[in-house]
């Protein structure tokens, strides 16, 4: 059994989802979201969003750690604070000693929903229905769909069991 934790990186709030994966079946065990204060100074939500993250890794103590990978947006504040909160969300597991795959926003979709373009609510409905849990939050339903990702995908990382 591998512990995969999927984290959905953002700097007001950071989803986070925790599955087990056998090989051929996954299991819900966790999900939640680390939220920060915007009228706080950048450094300090940064802090709490790795002290949030470190907080479930030692609750849940993953195997495997899968995150979104940036996209690019036509703004460019908005894209380099994105950046940053992704730069604390790989530090926390990388200090902890575990690798982070990273997965496109678009490879995340085809590997839950089947298609490149689905939607928030179509994400949410389909990770729902795959681990067999009631209603999530999008961000929550986010990182559960990263981690669903990674479980599909992990051998490309060559990841040591």
């Amino acid at each position: 059994m591998t512990r995969i934790l999927g984290i959905d990186p953002g700097l007001h709030i950071t989803g986070w989802g925790v599955v087990d994966y056998d090989g051929y079946q996954l299991k819900h065990v966790a999900h939640g979201t680390v939220t920060t204060d915007p009228s706080d100074d950048i450094g300090v939500r940064l802090g709490y969003i790795f002290r949030g993250l470190s907080k479930v890794m030692d609750e849940h103590l993953p195997d495997e750690v899968s995150i979104e990978q940036v996209f690019v947006n036509s703004n460019p504040t908005s894209s380099l604070k994105l950046g940053m909160a992704r730069g604390v969300a790989m530090c926390a597991p990388s200090l902890a000693g575990l690798k982070v795959a990273e997965y496109t926003p678009n490879k995340i979709k085809k590997s839950v929903v089947g298609s490149g373009h689905a939607t928030k609510d179509q994400i949410s409905i389909m990770v729902q229905k795959l681990l067999n849990c009631a209603s999530v939050k999008l961000d929550a339903a986010d990182a559960l769909a990263i981690a669903i990702c990674h479980a599909h995908n992990r051998a490309e990382y060559k990841i040591a069991v």
